[in-house]
């Protein structure tokens, strides 16, 4: 059919003037293919990626020094932290295919955002094909320095190495790649990453291992292969926390509903969120969410926006009044007219600052900060000692050199302080989080659910009051009205009977109790029973908020309160906890805004929150803690989780962060001292392949010790 078709359009001279097969498909599409790209003011194109493969900050900075260097490319950053990428190009110049093709090309994976949340489970494989080989070439060589005191055939002893170098080679060249190419990248780039270092002596042990298993002596095998896994494990430690910030935008999202009713000149429709227009007529009824922003025209309602705002109590909305996405109606039905939708949004303009803020690059680490000094002093003194002393001493040099110690006492001291946070009430997502916990000097509170249970409470009532207030309160679903009759239950006050209750939107309850007409309406603290008495009510401070404000400014640490709610309410609140500041009301982006100031005055910001008004704050400090039973996206986009009643935890965590911290340090001193004696020894020549056996265990050891002592 294609033939005939072709014939007879007269194109057949086609075929004769062609030089070579028509072009075909390549097959499967892209891993970035479906990356969504954003178009931006000036004809600039934006495109966000998950670069897999990433393992430290070296990694992310060669890989954007590699895009930066495309013609036509304005921006790239990258987060090891998130293993995102933000790539923004002029399309004229260069396409998404050169941009991902650059960093393919660089041994890295870049796809959609969309498919991150896809395990990487390559470094695990690669760790456990390594602690595999490592364990066997460690029990081979166990026979071999055997043999050196009660001798060995030397048959045996040429099945054993051979055994050895066989089972070793997976790990040289294969499970140790992400190091090779970590050490690569960063020279590549004009870096010294700590990977230089283990590179060169795997490299050099791997070498002299086949050159030794061929001439019938001992080799370094073992050293190699539980250098490598030793590696490897810290480095699978190292990114077991990694952030879910997208999930966390997501969730933000997914706070507006989907469905809509809209009114028309027909009636009223339902209709898709994403189809709704500035100008469109909304109606939300009791118990809907509101699906996009705007301002309330006709009709009163209570709203619960406590999610949004940070608010304790729902609002009393009439005509007039806005309304976010998101918020819930309470009681009574409004119709809102729609000032903006989708992206327009605070819920989306919040989700938006969540992700731009999770791709905050981190902060390298101490034994990246050494790296370069230690590399450049390792291969100096290997140097001299090939020149002066010999091919042996040189191996030596650069086996006993490797930064094992260095680079574990990070690792180690982090993980044995995730564990320690977590046994007192403090789930920490990652390493790097507990080390900027360590380095905190203002910690901020939220009020509403953080440093208050997030429910009314009454303080103080007349027995004869709280039973007016507590019948008439059975007869609402209201949360005042809950604790009123929880308030009355709990102080053995027997409740009446109410009749002919009428609960007024945004006012109060009427009803006859005892053949009287009472009213029952929100006071300036609490309520009130007109003609008979108030009833104090406040949202409750949890129990240990001093002692944890206390302790903290025992620490040396200044603590704030920012809330969304009343100064009034706020400054109560602050007092109780014996906070140094309160600030209020601050709606989310002022609680981002004032963030942002306090670290550009060069602090370090702990922030606590607990709702959906709080992800961009908990997201822009330099740590947050949500609260475990808090809004989803909090929770999602926070680099520590407090699970229990108190807040006791933040302390506890900050202790152990400092502990750690203290730790690695230690541990860096440690390694260095060790290194200073065992380079010596090797130089002299006092290090023969039993002796690296026994030495870099030792050093391994001390940074385990070190390690152990972290939150005991």
């Amino acid at each position: 059919m294609a033939a005939s078709i072709i014939a007879g359009a007269g194109l057949e001279r086609y075929y004769t003037m062609r030089t070579q097969p028509a072009p075909r498909p390549s097959g499967e599409p892209a891993a970035w293919a479906d990356a969504p790209v954003e178009d931006l003011d000036g004809g600039l194109c934006e495109v966000r990626l998950h670069v897999g493969g990433l393992t430290c900050a070296a990694c992310a900075w060669v890989t954007e020094r590699v895009v930066l260097a495309l013609p036509g490319v304005v921006e790239a950053r990258v987060s090891p932290a998130t293993g995102r990428a933000r790539v923004s190009w002029d399309p004229a110049r260069v396409d998404l295919d050169a941009i991902c093709g650059r960093i393919a090309g660089i041994g890295y994976r870049p796809r959609g955002v969309a498919a991150a949340a896809t395990p990487d489970r390559d470094l695990l494989l690669r760790f456990g094909v390594a602690a595999f080989c490592a364990m066997n070439v460690m029990l081979l060589s166990a026979g071999l320095y055997a043999g050196w005191f009660s001798g060995i055939a030397p048959r045996e002893a040429a099945l054993l190495r051979w055994t050895a170098l066989a089972i070793a080679t997976p790990a040289a060249l294969w499970s140790a790649a992400p190091l090779l190419r970590g050490a690569g990248m960063a020279l590549l780039g004009g870096a010294i990453s700590v990977d230089l270092p283990v590179s060169v002596g795997v490299i050099a042990m791997y070498t002299h291992g086949v050159w030794s298993t061929i001439r019938g002596e001992d080799g370094w095998l073992d050293s190699m292969t539980m250098l490598i896994a030793l590696l490897l494990g810290g480095r699978v430690l190292e990114q077991g926390g990694r952030r879910r910030a997208v999930e966390a935008a997501q969730a933000l999202a997914g706070t507006a509903p989907a469905i809509a009713r809209r009114t028309t000149a027909m009636g009223v429709e339902r209709v898709p969120a994403s189809q709704l227009a500035r100008g469109d007529r909304l109606l939300v009824a009791l118990g809907e969410q509101v699906a996009a922003d705007g301002v309330v025209r006709s009709g009163r309602a209570r709203v619960q926006m406590a999610l949004v705002t940070g608010e304790s109590r729902p609002r009393a909305v009439e005509p007039g009044d806005r309304v976010v996405a998101g918020a819930i109606v309470d009681d009574g039905s409004v119709e809102i007219e729609v000032e903006a939708t989708g992206p327009d949004t605070l819920v989306a303009r919040m989700a938006a600052e969540l992700e731009r803020a999770a791709d905050r690059p981190a902060a390298p680490g101490i034994a990246d900060r050494l790296a370069p000094a230690f590399t450049v002093g390792t291969l100096l003194i290997a140097a001299l000692a090939l020149a002066l002393r010999g091919p042996g001493e040189t191996i030596a040099v650069l086996v006993v050199a490797c930064p094992c110690a260095l680079a574990l006492a990070a690792p180690l001291s982090t993980a044995a302080g995730l564990g320690a946070a977590a046994r007192r009430g403090l789930l920490v997502r990652s390493g790097d989080a507990l080390r900027r916990l360590a380095a905190v000097n203002l910690v901020a509170f939220d009020k509403t659910g953080t440093l208050t249970v997030g429910e009314p409470v009454v303080l103080d009532a007349d027995p004869k009051v709280l039973r007016i207030a507590a019948a008439l309160a059975r007869k609402s679903a209201h949360p005042v009205s809950r604790a009123l009759v929880t308030a009355a239950s709990q102080r053995g006050v027997a409740l009446a009977d109410a009749t002919d209750v009428v609960e007024t939107v945004g006012m109060g309850l009427d009803g006859i109790v005892d053949g009287t007409l009472w009213s029952l309406r929100r006071g300036e603290s609490g309520v009130v029973v007109e003609g008979l008495g108030a009833i104090l009510m406040r949202d409750a401070p949890r129990p240990d908020v001093a002692q944890t404000v206390a302790g903290l400014r025992a620490l040396g640490l200044r603590v704030a309160l920012i809330s969304g709610d009343a100064s009034d309410v706020a400054q109560a609140i602050g007092a109780g906890a014996g906070v140094d500041e309160v600030i209020a009301p601050a709606r989310p982006e002022e609680k981002v805004a004032w963030i942002r100031a306090r670290r550009a005055e060069g602090h370090r910001v702990l922030f606590v929150g607990d709702g959906v008004n709080d992800g961009p704050a908990l997201a822009e400090a330099n740590v947050g803690i949500a609260m475990a039973d808090g809004a989803a996206s909090s929770v999602l986009v926070a680099d520590a989780v407090l699970v229990g009643e108190g807040l006791a935890p933040v302390l506890a965590g900050l202790r152990v962060a400092m502990a750690a911290d203290r730790a690695t340090r230690a541990g860096v001193v440690r390694a260095l001292v060790y290194n200073a004696l065992a380079v010596t020894a090797a130089f002299a020549g006092f290090v023969n392949p039993l002796v690296a056996a026994v030495l870099m265990p030792i050093s391994s050891l001390t940074a385990i010790l070190g390690a152990r002592r972290v939150g005991a």
